[in-house]
């Protein structure tokens, strides 16, 4: 049986977001590979940030369990999540083939 989230109302996105991003960061420290992955996420953030924008906006999803904080015409939890996934992602591949 999966746990309802939806139990954090409003912040059930930027909590789960919070959690990912928590496991990532211990994933790019452990690794030592932290400075690394946040030139990557910087370098793919403009790219993300696009597309995000435009699936938003033509409505491909939507996202009810938010804050309901914009920044830049996207939610904040989506801003977070442009980082947190790449971050997982380099957290993951550093743990797993890293020089370490």
């Amino acid at each position: 049986m999966v746990p309802d989230i939806g139990v954090f109302g409003r912040y059930t996105y930027l909590v789960t977001e919070l959690f990912w991003g928590t496991v990532a960061l211990v994933l790019l420290v452990r690794a030592g590979a932290l400075k690394r992955a946040a030139v990557t996420i910087l370098a793919l953030y403009p790219i993300a940030y696009a597309w995000d924008r435009y699936t938003l906006a033509v409505g491909v999803f939507d996202i009810p369990l938010r804050t309901g904080i914009d920044v830049a015409g996207i939610p904040l939890e989506e801003h977070l999540f442009m980082a947190v996934v790449p971050g997982l992602v380099l957290g993951i591949h550093e743990t797993l083939f890293g020089s370490r």
